[in-house]
């Protein structure tokens, strides 16, 4: 067989693609990525194996105007290209991860006969998967949803396989240090990194931090960490974060979908601070499922430096960071590989 992965500019998007992907050429079968040509893209599908395409297409969703017209505009063209290239790779299926890029090769598959199959990293529907959802043979999830289409199967997030063991030490940590990773994402966040640093200002606790700022704020970052007592490391991008999370007690981060997957399926804990102006807030969403399986707590940003400070305290000292441990958030840890079977299975490979 071979399959058409879409997933385009975010690794939210991408990583769980290519985790799939990867487990449908360990079956033994064929995968072709489609994205939009960014440098995200082929850095992450080098050395997969995938062929790789892209197309010309643009976001639509929090654009302006001007850039909702041009991104309709694209529209046919890439539909149209996409089902050339169905055509020409003799595409028998298609897996597509959300964003934009899914609707105009969701469409062409569509048109081709060609089965279609939708991934949804968050815990609300993003449009592309909910429109995408009314014509998809199976409708995979990351998180469960409150209003979920037909045909839907709750896989959870495919995660990368580095990110499925932890050390996990359960030491005393009386007279330890308490080692913390923050982090933005890739690009880094203006509010955790402004904020994180002051937090820890004349804190009581013995703590080690590595904290990931993003490209251009290594030297505001460093300067406020300078002001506290901390053991600090700041650099604008780990590599290997999953090293990163194994070394921490807890961690601090957005609320990214695929983050805080990788980070529960690790057995670590995690205080979410969502992103105020994700669509749909599901930023939020994605972070209160976490709350609800006790592995997380989460900080609005409205809710000011005080209480950020206090919600750091209360995890150190209650020692909440260690119950979090306890827990085993195994919904990511099988995803690409009950995906994969789905789908193989729905084109008649058992």
């Amino acid at each position: 067989m071979k399959i058409l992965v879409t997933a385009a500019k975010t690794g939210g998007h991408i990583f769980p693609a290519i985790a799939v992907g990867l487990d449908l050429i360990k079956k033994g079968h064929e995968v072709v990525f489609l994205g939009s040509g960014a440098e995200i893209e082929r850095s992450a599908v080098k050395d997969t194996g995938f062929a790789y395409f892209s197309i010309q297409m643009k976001g639509f969703r929090g654009k302006g105007i001007l850039a909702k017209i041009m991104a309709l505009l694209l529209i046919p063209k890439s539909i149209y290209s996409t089902a050339s290239l169905i055509k020409k790779e003799k595409i028998d299926g298609m897996i597509g991860f959300g964003g934009f890029i899914t609707v105009p090769s969701g469409i062409a598959c569509f048109l081709m006969r060609k089965p279609l199959f939708t991934h949804e990293q968050n815990s609300v529907y993003g449009s592309a998967n909910r429109l995408l959802s009314k014509i998809a043979m199976i409708n995979f999830l990351g998180f469960p949803l409150n209003s979920q289409p037909r045909n839907t199967i709750i896989s959870g997030n495919p995660i990368r396989d580095a990110f499925t063991s932890s050390s996990n030490n359960f030491e005393a940590r009386e007279g330890h240090a308490i080692n913390i990773y923050v982090t933005g994402g890739s690009q880094g966040s203006e509010y955790i990194n402004k904020n994180i640093p002051i937090a820890f200002k004349n804190s009581p606790h013995v703590i080690n931090i590595k904290h990931q700022c993003g490209e251009n704020k290594l030297d505001l970052v460093n300067e406020l960490y300078r002001e506290t007592e901390l053991n600090f490391e700041v650099k604008e991008f780990y590599k290997n974060p999953e090293s990163l999370i194994d070394w921490s007690d807890f961690i601090i981060s957005r609320s990214g979908a695929l983050s805080i997957s990788e980070i529960t399926s690790m057995s670590k804990g995690v205080l979410m601070i969502p992103l105020p102006s994700s669509i749909d807030n599901h930023q939020f969403y994605n972070a209160k499922h976490i709350e609800s399986i006790n592995m997380g707590i989460i900080h609005l940003e409205e809710s000011g430096e005080t209480a950020l400070k206090e919600k750091i305290n209360s995890i150190i000292s209650q020692d909440l960071f260690n119950k979090w441990k306890e827990n085993n958030n195994m919904d990511h840890i099988k995803a690409a590989q009950t995906i994969s079977t789905k789908v193989l299975e729905s084109l008649g490979i058992r």
